[in-house]
């Protein structure tokens, strides 16, 4: 399933993220091969995943902002048994390595803020952590230049994402793919 996803990223680098229903309907109708779900409960989760497996979509659940999952290991188990889906987001490592130990596509997101944050990054894209990384805000392009030089998986950049200019120097810098909840985006 992880060259599925790598495949997916390559094959359309403009990943849709959903934060509600409505964006949810309208990343279903893109050429998008992955979804990343930012919103939801522990009650509709599965129907939302459901959705876009049906699809035939890739469906990446970002742990961290369920309602009703706290940030421990089981919520990667939870996803894992009670989805279908292919993999999940998290900030948090923990996450990250129980979700990798029982097969789920991982993706590690990182908000840099400020030199030591990227310090961390470097440090955990060195270590080959996660299946994927996302960088986040995604406009930092020598940043992104020098955090894809050392990861040997994709590199993601995500958050303020706005135009097709962003896109293009986003991917030019290095990054595999970008992810936006900006509907425009999506229409790349």
């Amino acid at each position: 399933m992880k060259e599925e996803f790598y495949n997916a990223l390559e094959e359309y680098p403009v990943v849709t993220a959903v934060k509600d229903y409505k964006g949810l309907e309208l990343a279903l109708e893109t050429e998008s091969k992955v979804v990343f779900v930012l919103f939801g409960n522990i009650t509709d989760i599965a129907q939302i995943v459901r959705k876009i497996k049906a699809k035939k979509k890739i469906a990446i659940v970002h742990v961290d902002l369920i309602e009703g999952l706290g940030s421990r290991e089981i919520a990667a188990k939870f996803i894992k048994f009670n989805t279908q889906a292919d993999g999940i987001i998290s900030t948090k490592a923990n996450i990250i390595s129980a979700a990798k130990d029982i097969g789920l596509i991982t993706v590690q997101r990182f908000f840099l803020i400020d030199s030591l944050s990227l310090k961390n990054v470097m440090k955990y894209i060195e270590s080959g952590h996660a299946d994927t990384y996302e960088v986040l805000p995604g406009g930092m392009y020598k940043i992104i230049t020098k955090l894809a030089q050392l990861s040997n998986v994709p590199l993601i950049a995500g958050g303020l994402i706005s135009d097709k200019e962003d896109v293009i120097a986003a991917l030019a810098a290095g990054a595999t793919a970008i992810s936006s909840t900006d509907h425009g985006i999506w229409k790349l």
